[in-house]
């Protein structure tokens, strides 16, 4: 059963959230403000964080920044609805995936799902009958066993939307991949025509990879189609 922090000041949604996804099979905590947010985060072992923008003490924004420096804990952010704004900078902080509110409890829960599978899936890549353990291109190595990347000799720390998204980039290195492929294979979901996500991600991990050694990009735009993981 995954266990899941709800970080929300709003008690009563809360308090009907932690119901509802209870009965949908979770173990959830609930935290009403961003200090006791990020205390129960660090303190506890929690599969994923359901993250609120707007709450008193420490917001959102800040409880994610601080957790990060610790934590990869998966956080779905929860923003207002038609402030992509709030979008953008959660995921720019490292959030693995954002909700606006209101939403129908079952959005909520289909996206919870594919986060969870995401996270599990790190190490549970295969290669036909046998485990593929890693994946090495030029100077960069992902190690699935224990869900760390390397760049040269540094470690480079991702989230677990980062790390999906970069091993179905790495392993379709040298092709073109559509946004929408790269959207279900990689978040889980069917690309949605305003959803700014995916480019946010991608973007981070250019600025976490850099180029390649030769000074190349790493990862190419290919306009109105997708991205290509560049050979060197």
């Amino acid at each position: 059963m995954a266990s899941i922090l709800l970080a929300d000041d709003d008690i009563e949604l809360s308090r009907m959230l932690v119901d509802y996804l209870t009965e949908e099979g979770f173990n959830v905590d609930a935290a009403y403000d961003g200090d006791m947010a990020l205390s129960k985060a660090l303190a506890n072992e929690y599969d994923l964080l359901i993250l609120d923008v707007m709450m008193p003490n420490r917001n959102g924004f800040d409880v994610l920044r601080e957790l990060r420096v610790q934590s990869l804990l998966p956080v779905l952010m929860l923003t207002a609805r038609g402030d992509d704004v709030d979008s953008i900078v959660g995921l720019e902080l490292g959030a693995d995936d954002y909700l606006a509110k209101p939403s129908h409890p079952r959005v909520l829960v289909a996206r919870i799902r594919a986060i969870l599978r995401r996270a599990e899936a790190q190490g549970e890549l295969h290669c036909g009958k046998e485990r593929l353990d890693q994946i090495a291109m030029d100077d960069l190595v992902m190690h699935f066993g224990s869900r760390t990347v390397t760049c040269g000799d540094d470690p480079v720390s991702m989230t677990s939307t980062e790390f999906s998204l970069l091993s179905v980039l790495l392993r379709e290195a040298g092709n073109v991949v559509s946004k929408a492929d790269l959207s279900e294979r990689a978040l889980g979901r069917k690309l949605s025509r305003y959803d700014r996500s995916l480019d946010m991600h991608v973007s981070n991990l250019r600025k976490k990879l850099g180029p390649l050694s030769d000074g190349q990009e790493r990862i190419k735009t290919v306009r109105g189609v997708g991205y290509i993981y560049s050979r060197n």
